[in-house]
């Protein structure tokens, strides 16, 4: 069963779904031919040329040219693979992960850190992994992606021949094969009539699942080995945990902090304030009374502060109410217009909800502060085993994920459950936030 936003259920088999389904199925039926003949172009262009250019630039290494032109070309070879990944999850829902090993960030400048760069990127098997697929795509993935658009010509031809044309053919060089019909009258050009709607009908049923076979492929190609993606895996949880580590001891501290010049240093006044209020009871009760009252505001302010260090470590209606209506709960908070569509059919662990509300509160911190926004969008929502969050602001953008700013703090925090998160912000806005974290609900 699925759940709409007026709470009613919709079974996946029902008219309506079946129509969706079905509508879907003709667009892209119809739509295949065209996305063939683009990922050919694709490859028989883009991938021909940086593979070529690519391969003679390593090779031109051994005399200290190629450690200049590698770089660049390797950076426009992972653009051309991240187009493909991109296209692949657009046109057919798979995706293809990506996984380069990041650069340090303090590479020197000049000759040497020129080199140290070309060398940190030859060393990375995910170069290699993209120079075998430029090879692939240009023939067989080549081949995969054009025979869409060549099933269409061919029919079409087929209906031509049927037409009239096969006259003057036939005239000019006596009978012609159309496949495997020889047309020489109007009897063999109906025939080839009939087999033309017979490749037109190949290409609609199986033109999109060619596109899609074709981006398998690229997957096959293009992804990680999983002994690879291990390896890279146990970078990450080794990074992450270092940044969690770091993370917690930071936060111990702020409670120490808080606690030790807040609700702490109020209670010791108040400590104070009583025992005066002991020693002055007989003696001056209104100098008592005054101090038993500035005692019950130094509790009171105490009790705030103690509620306000709870909220910011775990807070109540995240526990009481999940992610969706702790976010909801925050927005109300902010200064700026904030709307929250929240679709989550149940609850996360507790870690992993924390972590998620606090890298939102941090967004939205970021928009109120940096962005100059006036209006907030908060979506969540929950597919494919993992948590997917977008915070989008119409401020005026320029954001970044650098050291020193909350987003790094973000990228950290998501880092410890294995998120991801990646930032759009042209200049001038709008500023798209989007998180996520695989996660498995109740």
């Amino acid at each position: 069963m699925t759940a709409t936003k007026s709470g009613a259920a919709v079974r996946p088999d029902a008219p309506d779904a079946r129509g969706v389904r079905g509508a879907r199925g003709v667009r892209e039926a119809l739509l295949a031919p065209a996305r063939g003949l683009a990922l050919t172009l694709l490859a028989l262009i883009g991938s021909v040329t940086l593979f070529v250019l690519t391969v003679v630039s390593i090779c031109l290494i051994v005399i200290g040219v190629g450690v200049f032109t590698t770089p660049p070309l390797l950076r426009l070879v992972r653009a051309h693979a991240g187009r493909r990944r991109l296209l692949a999850a657009r046109w057919t829902q798979l995706r293809i992960p990506a996984r380069y090993r990041p650069l340090p960030p303090d590479l020197r400048g000049g000759v040497t850190g020129q080199a140290e760069r070309c060398t940190l990127l030859l060393k990375d098997p995910a170069t290699w992994r993209d120079l075998q697929w430029l090879l692939t795509d240009m023939t067989a993935g080549a081949v995969l992606a054009v025979l869409p658009p060549a099933l269409i010509a061919e029919g079409v031809f087929g209906l031509v021949l049927f037409a009239g044309v096969w006259q003057p053919i036939v005239e000019a060089g006596g009978p012609y094969w159309y496949a495997f019909v020889p047309v020489d009258s109007s009897a063999t050009a109906a025939l080839a009539a009939l087999l033309g709607l017979g490749w037109l009908g190949v290409a609609y049923k199986g033109g999109h699942p060619l596109v899609r076979a074709h981006f398998r492929l690229s997957s096959a190609l293009l992804a990680p080995g999983r002994e690879a993606e291990l390896e890279q895996r146990i970078d990450r949880l080794t990074a992450t945990r270092h940044d969690a580590v770091d993370s917690s001891a930071a936060e111990l501290r702020r409670i120490e902090r808080d606690l030790h010049d807040g609700a702490q240093a109020r209670l010791v006044a108040m400590g104070m304030d009583l025992g005066t209020v002991e020693a002055l009871l007989e003696k001056d009760p209104a100098r008592a009374r005054d101090l038993l009252a500035k005692a019950r505001q130094s509790s009171a302010e105490a009790l705030s502060e103690l509620r306000d260090l709870v909220r910011g470590i775990h807070p109540p209606v995240l526990a009481e109410r999940g992610l969706g209506d702790a976010v909801k709960a925050l927005a109300l908070r902010l200064p700026v217009r904030t709307e929250v569509e929240a679709e989550l059919p149940g609850r996360m662990d507790a870690p992993v909800e924390s972590a998620a509300y606090f890298a939102v509160s941090e967004s939205l911190a970021n928009a109120v502060k940096h962005a100059d926004a006036d209006r907030v969008w908060v979506d969540l929502s929950y597919a494919d085993g993992a948590l997917r969050i977008a915070v989008t602001d119409n401020g005026k953008g320029g954001a970044v994920i650098g050291a020193g700013s909350g987003l790094s703090g973000v990228e950290r925090r998501l880092g410890t459950f294995d998120g991801v998160l990646a930032v759009s912000s042209p200049a001038g806005g709008p500023t798209m936030v989007t998180m996520e974290i695989p996660c498995a609900l109740s």
